[in-house]
């Protein structure tokens, strides 16, 4: 049992370890951490406290709303799992993509504090007009309309104060608790907590910095300068900063209002289609694709000249994922090999993208994704979801405690997101139909001579590269011998069996050594000139070495257990495999 309050960074917070505690055990799920220190569980959560324990609902949904009270991080935490379907599994993830944060707006004296601190002026000389009442309040900031001086509409996005030194509070809580989960609690380890808190470090860091997020929308509007069907809030570089982010403001509605969508003459089989054509030419042309695609960031903007369908916006751009070349050739290979109903090459890709297991079972992989193929092969399109079957293989994945890399991880969410957005607005929405055109440019793509060329290209410098560095490493390695630095550490499988053999071989000779000298002695006593000791010694010898060699011959094995561990069997024998 491990004393939480010793662990020196868990003592200078233990205000909000006790604070976690308590909600953890208000919604039934402090038996973890019961199990590192139930003292400390006991001591905040004690009987009679008031603390009143919800254990109705799901585990799912306590979990959901624990997150939810514990504020910003750990609402930010759960956003980050509901991505990793592979680590929680899809049922999790379904119930973590309904965290909302909606927080107590700042006093306006305070907004206007940060404003003006970050952009060095007076908030009457930036904009032209700027609402008090923020259009929305979040974990991490706040959204105020504003004015520009030359009259267009803008969003002042504005993150809290103290923000920053919060998060790094509760991320120093969450990665010593990862750390002690993985030592401590076995059940855990599959789901590689410290891995995952590194990983919801690096993506929260970079949310906290809005000049991120400004960049992102630059990419996507330089990506979609043609399509006049597509915006992105247009950002003011000059009024923002890394806590103060100005954009353009959208007059739209969100597709979570499909009602009001409909009453300003919206078409929703042509909304979903063209929404969804959005994301697929993120991920397969541009490889950089907004990765939090609910319905609420995703708007109808009213009809214009160039867009008499009504253009699409998309706003908050503070998550991407990023495909590279190698990982886009690999997904294509992944549709090839779906569409040949290669179970073998899925599970080869699997694992090659993942992170596998010491004990990974790959044949047994390859059988439940062979009957997951064999259950959709040849079933009408119609009937087909993609985000069920995505849902089923990732829900596979996580039986076998594959780990896939983030930024795929991101890509299998973003597509059952787009499903169920396309679904939200059209029932018959199919999103597989819409993929087709891009498995084919895909194909295209591989046989294109600049891509071969570009891959010549990459193999000639890596062997460069190679060359290049070897004489250098090559004297690094005998430097390192002349120093005895250089250590050899040898790994053994199975080898118990065979040392169990050879000792016990080496005993029987001892026996039968110490045997024949007593019976050459005459040592007595003495039956009609016989050593007894000795002629006993030697009997036995002979009778266990005669069972050594069996043994041998049956199985090569001589497990410690079929000495010692059934008196009533034969230690050795034809029944010792």
């Amino acid at each position: 049992m491990i004393n939480l309050t010793d662990i020196p960074r868990l003592a200078r917070s233990a205000g909000r370890l006790a604070e976690i505690t308590r909600t953890l055990a208000k919604y039934g799920l402090a038996d973890a951490l019961a199990r590192l220190d139930s003292k400390f569980v006991l001591r905040w959560t004690p009987v009679g406290a008031g603390v009143r324990r919800l254990s109705e609902g799901t585990r799912e949904a306590r979990i959901r709303l624990a997150l939810t009270d514990l504020g910003t991080t750990f609402i930010k935490f759960g956003q980050v799992l509901s991505t990793r379907r592979d680590l929680i599994g899809p049922a999790l993830g379904d119930e973590l993509t309904l965290l909302q944060s909606h927080v107590p707006a700042d006093p306006f004296a305070v907004t206007r504090a940060t404003v003006e601190a970050e952009l060095g002026r007076p908030l009457e000389k930036l904009f032209a007009a700027f609402e008090p009442e923020p259009l929305a309040s979040a974990s991490i900031g706040q959204v105020h309309r504003a004015t520009l001086p030359d009259g267009r509409s803008v969003a002042v996005k504005v993150q809290h104060p103290d923000i920053t030194r919060r998060v790094a509070d509760d991320l120093s809580i969450l990665a010593e608790l990862a750390v002690l989960a993985e030592q401590y609690l076995p059940e855990f380890r599959a789901y590689r907590p410290v891995a995952v808190v590194g990983e919801f470090e690096r993506v929260l860091m970079r949310e906290l910095d809005f000049r991120r997020e400004l960049r992102h929308l630059q990419m996507f509007r330089q990506a979609f300068r043609d399509d006049p069907g597509v915006r992105f809030p247009e950002p003011h570089p000059k009024l923002s900063t890394g806590r103060v982010l100005t954009m353009e403001l959208f007059d739209g509605v969100p597709f979570n209002r499909p009602d009001e969508i409909r009453a300003a003459g919206g078409d929703f089989a042509d909304l979903a289609r063209r929404g969804s054509k959005v994301f697929l030419d993120m991920i397969f042309r541009d490889g950089l694709f907004h990765a939090d695609p609910h319905p609420g960031n995703v708007f109808y903007l009213p009809p214009t000249g160039a867009c008499p369908a009504g253009a699409i916006g998309l706003i908050d751009a503070g998550m991407v994922g990023r495909l590279d070349d190698r990982m886009r050739e690999r997904i294509d290979r992944g549709v090839s090999a779906v569409l040949f109903k290669d179970a073998a090459a899925i599970t080869d890709l699997i694992i090659q993208v993942g992170d596998v297991p010491p004990r990974f079972d790959a044949t047994a992989l390859e059988c439940e994704v062979a009957e997951q193929l064999a259950y959709y092969h040849d079933m009408p399109l119609d009937q087909f979801e993609l985000g069920t079957a995505l849902n089923e293989l990732t829900e596979a994945i996580r039986r076998f405690h594959v780990m896939l890399p983030a930024p795929l991880a991101l890509l299998l969410r973003v597509l059952v997101m787009l499903e169920g957005t396309g679904r939200l607005l059209a029932p018959d929405f199919n999103l597989v139909e819409l993929l087709e055109p891009y498995k084919k440019a895909g194909a295209w793509k591989k046989l294109s001579p600049r891509r071969a060329l570009r891959k010549l290209m990459g193999a000639v410098t890596d062997w460069d590269d190679l060359v290049r560095g070897l004489p250098r490493q090559l004297g690094g390695v005998l430097r390192m011998l002349q120093r005895q630095e250089l250590a050899v550490q040898l790994s053994h499988r199975h080898l118990e069996p065979s040392v169990n053999r050879l000792v016990f071989g080496l005993m029987v000779s001892a026996l039968f050594v110490g045997s024949s000298m007593l019976w050459a002695l005459r040592a007595p006593p003495l039956w009609k000139d016989i050593s007894l000791f000795g002629a006993f010694g030697c009997t036995v010898s002979a009778v266990l070495g005669y069972h050594l060699f069996r043994a041998i011959q049956h199985s090569g094995r001589l497990q410690d257990g079929e000495l010692l561990a059934d008196p009533a069997r034969p230690a050795f024998g034809d029944d010792a495999d």
